[in-house]
């Protein structure tokens, strides 16, 4: 881990994107602390609607006369966690398939690819609409649709890793002398595979920030939550965009794009540190 942090620790882009999200992370988590959750609700906010940025408010209010900062902060802890959440269960699904798949093999390789490849051919936005629209709307909800639909690429990821961890001579040497599929798996396999899958799954957990924020916009999210997602199409239904608030779109618009390329950076750099490849030593 210590070698690891020094070669991330090269690689700007990374420590910029670590640096982003930890702030992110911060007030996310502080907000209960440091504002008023009352300022979420429509019946108790006496200021006038679509307010121009001013000392009274910074970024001025929404169509129902809230802070849009109050709305921006709030949302981060919505979108943040819907994204993570996913992101995990996807992890989880394409990692018990990827590498059942690649160390059993036979009828399970051919079964689990099969399915892998239907999931693949499948618009997953067009599936996790689908999800969202027959199930209750909630947070559960728009985290099992992503989860669900973003799983296949982390699986032939995982799949094709596993291949080339069996064939070292460490695990032969294993399997010779008695170790049955829990030993190989738990101790050779899992521990030179998962590396990799952090790393995959911090670029996924961007792809599922949009993903909540387009279920959010096309009205499929938490109604009861407010995320970044949910303040656009809020913006787009009441006018907000055609009266020239931009005040309105652009803090969620910017949050959305702010936290996406910090993960991206991130993911990138992990990618980075794991294969030497890519660091040049492998030449």
């Amino acid at each position: 881990m210590a070698e690891g942090w020094r070669a991330y620790r090269n690689e700007r882009g990374g420590v910029f994107g670590l640096a982003v999200l930890v702030l992110v992370v911060l007030l996310a988590l502080s907000a209960p602390l440091l504002t008023d959750p009352a300022g979420l609700d429509v019946t108790r906010v006496e200021d006038a609607p679509l307010q121009p940025p001013g000392a009274g408010h910074w970024l001025g209010t929404d169509e129902s006369g809230r802070s849009v900062l109050l709305l921006t902060w709030w949302g981060a802890r919505v979108s943040l966690l819907v994204g993570s959440c996913a992101a995990a269960l996807s992890m989880v699904i394409g990692t018990l398939v990827g590498v059942t798949a690649a160390h059993f093999g036979g009828w399970t390789d051919t079964v689990l690819l099969r399915l892998t490849d239907f999931f693949l051919v499948l618009p997953a936005l067009v599936l996790a609409i689908a999800l969202s629209t027959v199930l209750s709307r909630g947070v559960f909800t728009i985290v099992l649709a992503i989860g669900v639909t973003s799983w296949p690429q982390t699986a032939r990821l995982v799949r094709a890793q596993t291949l080339t961890v069996q064939t070292r001579p460490y695990v032969e040497r294993a399997r010779a002398l008695g170790g049955g599929h829990r030993h190989v798996l738990g101790r050779h396999v899992l521990p030179a595979v998962l590396p990799l899958v952090f790393a995959t799954t911090t670029l996924t957990v961007a792809s599922a920030i949009i993903a909540e924020s387009t279920l959010s916009f096309l009205g499929l999210g938490d109604p009861s939550r407010t995320s970044w997602g949910a303040m656009l199409k809020s913006a787009m239904d009441t006018g907000a965009v055609t009266a020239g608030a931009w005040w309105y779109l652009l803090p969620p618009g910017l949050g959305i794009a702010v936290v996406v390329l910090a993960f991206t950076l991130c993911g990138r750099a992990l990618e980075t540190v794991l294969n030497p490849r890519l660091r040049g030593e492998g030449r």
